[in-house]
């Protein structure tokens, strides 16, 4: 089932944000007809881990849940290193409150588990005893897995942007079933048969 109704994906960016992380997802997105609309602490142009700048769209105080479809919070080196991504671990609380989903991968989970947000609810990170080094009370919850769906809640590694992208296809019902395991199988095995399937599908 869809429940974008229409409204955009908000992808969270912010200094040394890691580029790699979250790519299959909003492109995939992109070209299924989803509004990508990137948030910053404020309006000031950020710097990713591979150098590159990008302009949010909106700061983060003008984002409200009500308007969203998804929010997609990637990993950086700014999550184990200072304070200033907490903002977004708290806006992600007020997300998951209002039951609009939201996506953490790499760092981002930490800054969740600091949050307090990941003590009750299914989930995954680089490794148990990264999480466990914020002192958060979630460890029983952990799962040894690519990526984790828990109700609205979505994690991954960083070695995982496209299991984390796959969680996000289906949760937001761009893709279910065989369609979205022949995407998966594409862009995560290379199988040439996966092409085919999706191909016969509409869905290239």
């Amino acid at each position: 089932m869809n429940t974008t109704t229409g409204k955009p994906v908000h992808l969270a960016v912010y200094d040394t944000l890691a580029d790699w992380e979250t790519g299959h997802a909003t492109a995939q997105l992109a070209r299924t007809g989803h509004e990508i609309r990137t948030v910053g602490p404020s309006t000031a142009p950020v710097r990713s881990i591979g150098g590159l700048r990008v302009q949010p769209d909106l700061a983060l105080e003008d984002l409200r849940p009500e308007d969203s479809a998804l929010l997609i919070l990637p990993g950086a080196d700014l999550w184990d290193t200072t304070d200033d991504l907490a903002p977004f671990a708290r806006t992600a609380r007020t997300f998951l409150d209002a039951g609009v989903p939201v996506a953490a991968i790499c760092g981002a989970t930490a800054g969740l588990a600091r949050e307090g947000l990941l003590d009750d609810r299914d989930h995954t990170s680089a490794i148990s005893f990264y999480l466990a080094a914020t002192g958060y009370a979630g460890g029983g919850r952990y799962v040894e897995a690519d990526a984790v769906t828990d109700g609205p809640l979505i994690t991954a590694g960083p070695t995982e942007p496209v299991a984390f992208a796959r969680e996000i296809l289906r949760l937001l019902g761009v893709y279910e079933g065989e369609v979205l395991d022949a995407w998966y199988r594409l862009f995560h095995d290379s199988d040439p048969a996966a092409y085919g399937a999706l191909e016969k599908a509409g869905a290239l």
